[in-house]
């Protein structure tokens, strides 16, 4: 009997991990995802939970979108997205209030066609000219992007002009259709624009002009795996993990911002 016993206590020590594990799915906005494909590896090797990611803008009216995935009901346990548009999520009880994390904070960077000729950025009244001598621009349809469009243009004096040439870029970066030759230049997060290739990064939206845009975490109502799902949040925001996100090009928030 005792025999019985230890064979069955053998049994559910070997099989444990993996019963209690947890499958978490994720969608996440492309600002934080340099960062978060570097974590996550080990969020799974440290836990036993397996983590299905998805991408998609915080924004918007495209399929990927966040709001369009809830709209669908989609089975989503974590987003991580823009922080003013969680917020909304928040109040409109689509996200659980006490789980928000800030996690990092990025700012809007400026690309070229790598090789081609870099036109002065460094202050706005010279960015005024290299976009009015543009003969196209491409900007995200995400934060930076409604930024770009609603305010940024109109700061510089130059809606009018933008209005033929340039463009939000729905469901791809910025930085494929300006590597591409497609456009002359592109704005977008900073994070969102140092893994594309065939891109040059000639700056940041200069001065008062910068906007800064935070990217926040938290669990969807109805979660399945609510505390599997903080406990990824709590990692991702783990200063032991502010070196990742740094290099990344966004600067941690959080608990990630006391290392």
């Amino acid at each position: 009997m005792k025999r019985t016993a230890a064979a069955f206590a053998a049994i559910f020590l070997f099989v444990a991990p993996d019963a209690f594990a947890d499958t978490i799915k994720v969608v996440s906005s492309g600002g934080f995802a340099a960062a978060y494909k570097e974590l996550i590896p080990e969020f799974e090797k440290r836990t036993g939970n397996k983590v299905i990611s998805e991408w998609g803008p915080s924004m918007g009216t495209t399929k990927d979108a966040v709001p369009q995935r809830l709209a669908r009901h989609e089975d989503i346990d974590v987003l991580i997205m823009v922080g003013y548009a969680l917020d909304k999520l928040i109040a409109d009880k689509a996200v659980i209030a006490d789980t928000r994390m800030p996690l990092a904070q990025s700012g809007i960077g400026i690309v070229i066609k790598e090789g081609a000729p870099a036109p002065d950025v460094s202050t706005p009244e010279a960015l005024k000219k290299a976009l009015l001598a543009a003969k196209s621009v491409a900007y995200s349809d995400s934060a930076s992007g409604v930024y770009i469009e609603k305010e940024m243009f109109d700061k510089l004096g130059v809606k009018a002009e933008m209005a033929n040439k340039a463009k939000m870029i729905p469901a791809v970066p910025v930085g494929s259709v300006v590597a591409s030759g497609e456009y002359e230049i592109g704005f977008q997060q900073v994070s969102e624009l140092k893994p594309i290739k065939g891109i040059k990064l000639i700056g940041q939206v200069p001065g008062d002009l910068q906007k800064i845009t935070v990217f926040s975490a938290g669990v969807v109502e109805g979660s399945q795996h609510v505390a599997a799902a903080r406990a990824l949040i709590d990692f991702l925001a783990d200063p032991a993990n502010a070196s990742t996100i740094r290099d990344s090009g966004m600067e941690p928030l959080g608990k990630a911002s006391a290392k």
